[in-house]
């Protein structure tokens, strides 16, 4: 449900109130169920909200993917031994998945390019994108 929520909120065109939220989910939710589904939503920080009046306006602030790396985050975060879980996530990953997490870890290290949005073909750059679906090893994984 969260994940409809929240695509309902991301084709508002602005933020939203839980009435027309309710009124463009799929099913027949009560008020209240919205209302209880964007609060969890807010705790998670997927959604901002803003007083107007005497209710909220709700906004998306996160996507489908965002809101699993949300939910993984907050996996991780409730583990003691944070290295040993991270060892074993990624050794359990298939070998494309791998290739694209060690892909987007490089470009978040690059200091010119903290968000990895800059053009990846610059000077001196050796043509591959680091888009690791474009990477010959992973034939389109």
């Amino acid at each position: 449900m969260e994940a409809q929520v929240l695509a309902v909120l991301h084709s508002a065109n602005g933020p939203a109130t839980a009435g027309w939220v309710q009124e463009h989910l799929d099913g027949d939710l009560a008020y209240t169920t919205v209302i209880t589904i964007l609060s969890r939503l807010y705790a998670k920080k997927a959604v901002t909200r803003s007083r107007e009046g005497r209710s909220y306006t709700w906004t998306s602030a996160s996507d489908e993917a965002g809101l699993a790396a949300l939910r993984m985050r907050r996996v991780l975060d409730g583990e003691r031994d944070r290295d040993a879980v991270l060892a074993h996530f990624i050794s359990a990953l298939s070998p494309g998945d791998e290739e694209r997490l060690r892909a987007l870890l490089a470009r978040a290290a690059t200091p010119d390019d903290p968000d990895g949005l800059d053009d990846p073909a610059e000077p001196g750059d050796s043509g591959d994108s680091g888009d690791p679906g474009n990477s010959p090893d992973t034939e389109g994984r």
